[in-house]
């Protein structure tokens, strides 16, 4: 079975990060239940307690990253991430 690592990085009060990481669960759940299905870690990350976090993205939040390589920019579409984890080895 394999890992994937999320990582989402954004700051608090940001609407499209709260809409991210609903997005993001929600994908993550419907996975869940389907056999084979990796391994997901989802890990959060604020661009406020990390400068270079901060210097990469600020500019660019929400980012999620899939085993540490930028999947998506500001609006996670659920299908395209979907196909993405399945996709992981």
């Amino acid at each position: 079975m394999s890992t994937a690592n999320l990582t989402l990085i954004g700051k608090p009060g940001c609407h499209l990060c709260d809409d991210a990481l609903a997005v993001v669960t929600t994908v993550l759940t419907e996975l869940a239940a389907e056999p084979g299905s990796p391994v997901v870690v989802l890990e959060q990350k604020s661009i406020l307690d990390d400068p270079e976090l901060h210097e990469l993205y600020v500019e660019d939040i929400p980012v999620l990253l899939i085993n540490g390589l930028v999947h998506n920019y500001w609006r996670i579409d659920p299908a395209r991430l979907h196909t993405a984890l399945l996709e992981v080895r």
